[in-house]
């Protein structure tokens, strides 16, 4: 696909009038390899196509330029179903540029088939390789660089489909249907009118059964998430005792009211006395040490009134 964007951005220049090379600098002249004009690599299509301008399809192709750059001559299958969503969107997204610059006549909509790349039952020595795939550890800057980018979007780009494209697929039933109908279908959805999704949405909720503190992270699995995204500055259980005193998101153990937390992003355990927390912490951490002034008020952060850390 990076090829592919690549050779869809030249042809739509060219169809511009606009030869797609690189110039010396300060100079009219074209840099040359080989004898050959050097033509503009992905990321500088990106830049000349949009401009100035913060586009959600220009923000999923930054994303693979990325990926691309890490796995180029590498094989990372881990990190498949993290991304997959940003994958589809990468491919709707081509169809919808070249429809858009050069016309319905060069639609591949037309032309593939829709392929479902899973099945409800697998055989148990698959259900074993796709076990051990994902226990399987994924490359730690490729990781780093996937909890960086997504951080750095705004809610609305992220949500967004044209960065990641995410669907259910629900069974049709019944025999009512006509032969020639579809087995695959795709409904636009109207953000004007959620209501009319909510019976569909009904028909595939999960049985949720109680489980006490669903989605709340210890302290050291804060720890493991936010170093691997900060990467290389060090951010270890020390590091993180001062982060939660720098922006107070709970008090010190020992406290009259030990529950008076900043509850978005930490939460007191009662039964086991100690304290968990939440996602939107790990990715509030990993975006304010981006910026290496915070970080090291963060690090050396020390209260008038030193209270007790995470070691409990």
């Amino acid at each position: 696909m990076h090829v592919a964007w690549t050779a869809l951005f030249h042809a739509l220049f060219w169809k511009r009038t606009v030869k797609p090379w690189y110039r010396k600098a300060e100079s009219i002249r074209f840099e040359r390899i080989d004898g050959r004009p050097r033509t503009w690599d992905l990321s500088e299509c990106v830049r000349q196509y949009w401009g100035g301008e913060d586009d959600v399809v220009r923000q999923n192709l930054r994303f693979f330029i990325g990926i691309r750059n890490f796995i180029e001559h590498a094989d990372a299958p881990e990190i498949d179903l993290d991304i997959f969503g940003e994958c589809q969107a990468m491919l709707m997204n081509f169809e919808s540029v070249l429809v858009k610059e050069f016309g319905d006549k060069f639609s591949l909509n037309a032309t593939l088939a829709f392929s479902l790349q899973f099945s409800r039952m697998r055989e148990p020595q698959a259900q074993e390789a796709m076990r051990r795939l994902l226990a399987k550890p994924a490359h730690a800057d490729i990781k780093a660089y996937i909890e960086r980018f997504r951080s750095s979007l705004s809610a609305d780009i992220l949500g967004d489909m044209a960065y990641s494209y995410k669907v259910f697929l629900l069974p049709m039933t019944g025999s009512h249907r006509s032969r020639d109908s579809l087995a695959v279908e795709f409904v636009h959805y109207d953000r004007e009118k959620p209501q009319e999704y909510d019976k569909a949405i009904s028909l595939i909720k999960r049985k949720l059964i109680p489980v006490i503190n669903p989605g709340k992270l210890r302290p050291s699995h804060v720890v493991t998430r936010v170093a691997s995204a900060v990467a290389p500055k060090v951010f270890n259980m020390n590091t993180h005792t001062c982060a939660w005193k720098y922006w107070n998101v709970r008090p010190p153990l020992g406290s009259l009211n030990p529950a008076d937390c900043d509850t978005t992003y930490c939460q007191f355990d009662d039964p086991h006395r100690d304290y968990l927390y939440t996602d939107d912490w790990v990715d509030f951490l990993i975006k304010q040490l981006a910026d290496e002034a915070i970080y090291n008020k963060v690090r050396t952060y020390r209260p008038t009134a030193e209270p007790s850390s995470d070691a409990s």
